[in-house]
């Protein structure tokens, strides 16, 4: 529905490389990087506020490459809501209908029926002053969606929200989004991305570096940035060697993990998934093909349970349960076993 094509775009300190993906009819497509890293400039560029250098942009099979923005059927919330002070609630939603050869009556119902749509058809006479982040937020969306956009391009729409409205935003997106409507998603936070999308880019430094469905970017990074952004902390390169029937991930010259691959040779990575690392005060038996000792050099307890970090000659991350530290007696500088099984990326 919706294809960039070799978008490349350069501007003082920074530019866009071949950017290219598609974006199908109902799809919750996620950009994710880091702040700088071009997310906001491909949606200025799919809007039509920002000409490419090179590349084409497609909507519908149709090259909108150099179309007016106005005739691009693509709205846009911007992250700073863009909302105008002067006009209430009503008038900020039904300003996109300005001009329109609609009747006022009309235009009274389409506001009404987005406003309540969006939870905030009580706000309609409210001035934006009076409002929460959040409100402005809904807003913002009801102003773009009364124009009926076949994408929805939200630009970090969820950064300046505290926890509990950014899960009622969430909610409010995903039910936009079973509804039909096609949606754009820049944001640099994956927990978010997690949450909302059925495809997601991650995108380093104006090129993109990986695409696919949540489960494939988070379940099989394809590069050490990914996986560090991520959060993934027991990612690895590796060389793969074959001896005697076993295939091993040599880290170094003083340190391999066996794998269970079918692969004889070559480069790679390794992921050995934090919780999935088993941690004894000695050598155990244990249905996990990799055992080394280590020492423990840091405990600290999150929302998941406990990192515990090991030096093992390389340093590896467990996520275990309170009750494991309380029943092992863990603490740091203590002697202990790893037992893990990898994963060969």
């Amino acid at each position: 529905m919706l294809e960039l094509r070799g978008i490349s775009k350069r501007m003082a300190g920074f530019s866009l490389r071949d950017v290219s993906f598609g974006v199908e009819q109902g799809d919750y497509f996620i950009l994710l990087g880091e702040s700088g890293a071009g997310k906001s400039m491909i949606l200025e560029t799919i809007a039509g506020l920002v000409a490419p250098d090179s590349g084409t942009i497609l909507l519908n099979g149709k090259d909108i490459t150099s179309e007016k923005i106005q005739n691009r059927t693509i709205g846009m919330v911007f992250q700073d809501h863009a909302i105008f002070p002067h006009l209430t609630v009503e008038g900020n939603i039904a300003y996109s209908l300005h001009g329109a050869d609609i009747p006022k009556e009309e235009k009274k119902r389409r506001v009404k029926a987005i406003a309540s749509e969006l939870g905030i058809r009580e706000l309609l006479k409210r001035r934006p002053g009076t409002l929460s982040g959040g409100e402005l937020q809904r807003v913002s969306l009801g102003r773009t969606l009364i124009q009926h956009p076949s994408v929805l391009l939200l630009d970090e729409p969820l950064s300046s929200l505290d926890t509990r409205l950014k899960s009622d935003l969430r909610r409010l997106l995903r039910s936009i989004n079973r509804n039909g409507q096609t949606i754009v998603h820049v944001t640099h936070d994956y927990e978010e991305a997690i949450s909302l999308a059925t495809r997601i880019a991650v995108i380093n430094q104006g090129t993109i570096i990986q695409t696919g469905t949540p489960s494939e970017v988070f379940s099989h990074p394809k590069s050490e940035f990914v996986a560090n952004f991520i959060g993934l902390k027991n990612f690895f390169k590796v060389t793969l060697v074959r001896d005697q029937d076993v295939t091993y991930a040599c880290l170094s010259d003083q340190f391999r993990v066996i794998t269970d691959t079918g692969l004889s040779s070559g480069e790679g990575f390794i992921l050995i998934r934090e919780e999935e690392i088993q941690i004894s005060l000695g050598e155990a038996e244990t249905g996990l093909i990799n055992h080394f000792n280590g020492r423990i050099v840091e405990i600290v307890q999150n929302s998941r349970g406990v990192d515990v970090t090991i030096d093992a000659g390389f340093e590896l991350h467990a996520l275990i349960t309170r009750e494991s530290l309380s029943k092992l007696d863990l603490e740091t500088g203590t002697a202990c076993w790893v037992h893990f099984n990898p994963t060969v990326m």
